[in-house]
């Protein structure tokens, strides 16, 4: 290579996810009855029509005279939404999904560069041989045992635990449980009563990551709401508008017969929501190559500071630039979460 050569990250670069959630499905249950597992009672989405006010923002001086606001505000503001409850005589939502923690962390789906994979497998061998991925472990475990993964459903709940089983041979076995309140969603750990469950949840995340064992695990959260009360599967991102005039204006995820679910994608960004080495971090965020946080609007990692995943990991890996600690956990998380990397051409 001459010297005015500068080592370039492949053009085509992927990674595959290595915490590969299922869809959430959602049961209720009686809180007194949750020691025997989350039962067979699906909560169904149901539509419901309702008429509304009209409350948006005025876009012109128009729209704040007297008399148009009246005009307005006489008028139908007809929806049709979709909705998921607790029925009467449930007060307790399960969300139940499965986890499969794969091998081989930082190994290429997709390189087309022999010469940048050599450099990336030191890379990942040196950060495996020092670090075994626990940092990392103990980090996903935190979000199973706080039952971020719950979203809205876990906001106001009376009580909230987990269950957490290891799948061996199709059968469950070694259940832990968590008193999910108890772990605050704002730290990386948990209370100290949960210490030593935690400490072997993260064992088997860490041993999935390493390659040591095959390890599967099912999760049920369960939140108790009160009977009647309402609950939030994902909500469905309808791209096709066209055909829109009369449509629901709130539609739900569910599975074929209409039963409420999570997407393994929101269940998925709640596991990696362990980012707390960006600049300036005041909370966990989930571990994106710019630290975006589309709620927010704001991109914590930017590429002026060279704090993003790209500038990170380029340096790493062309350039030899060992990142602090923290920093190589977040590259090493990023990987974990998957995605396509290339560096074009042009």
């Amino acid at each position: 290579m001459a010297k005015n050569d500068k080592l370039k990250t492949a053009s085509v670069l992927s990674f595959n996810r290595h915490l590969d959630p299922s869809d959430g499905r959602m049961f209720s249950v009686n809180w007194a009855d949750i020691e025997q597992g989350h039962g067979k009672n699906a909560i169904i989405i149901q539509e419901k029509s309702v008429r509304g006010t009209i409350s948006n923002r005025p876009k012109s001086s128009k729209e704040i005279d007297p008399a148009y606001i009246d005009a307005a505000v006489n008028k139908a503001n007809l929806q049709t939404v979709d909705v998921a409850a607790l029925p009467q005589g449930k007060d307790t939502v399960a969300v139940s999904f499965t986890l499969r923690v794969l091998a081989n962390v930082g190994q290429p789906s997709a390189c087309n560069d022999v010469g940048f994979a050599e450099r990336l497998n030191t890379v990942v061998s040196a950060y495996h041989a020092e670090n075994k991925f626990i940092e990392l472990a103990k980090r996903y475990a935190a979000n199973l045992a706080n039952g971020r993964f719950l979203w809205r459903n876990r906001i106001g709940a009376e009580n909230v635990t987990v269950s957490v089983a290891r799948i061996v041979d199709g059968k469950e076995t070694n259940i832990l449980n968590f008193d999910a309140l108890n772990n605050r969603l704002t730290e990386v750990s948990v209370h100290s009563d949960q210490q030593k469950q935690f400490d072997e949840l993260s064992n088997w995340i860490q041993a999935g990551l390493n390659g040591d064992e095959h390890v599967l695990l099912k999760i049920t959260g369960f939140a108790r709401l009160g009977e009647g009360q309402e609950v939030y599967p994902s909500q469905e991102l309808i791209l096709d508008t066209s055909n829109s005039k009369g449509a629901k204006s709130k539609t739900l995820y569910s599975f074929g017969n209409k039963e409420a679910g999570l997407h393994s994608q929101k269940i998925g960004n709640a596991l990696r929501t362990i980012d707390t080495w960006y600049p300036n971090a005041e909370k966990p965020i989930a571990v994106e190559p710019y630290g975006s946080v589309t709620s927010e609007g704001k991109a914590y990692r930017q590429p002026k500071e060279n704090q993003d995943f790209y500038s990170l990991f380029d340096a790493w890996v062309n350039a030899g630039k060992v990142p602090e600690l923290e920093q190589q956990h977040y590259v090493m998380a990023v990987l974990v979460r998957g995605g396509v990397f290339g560096e074009s051409d042009k």
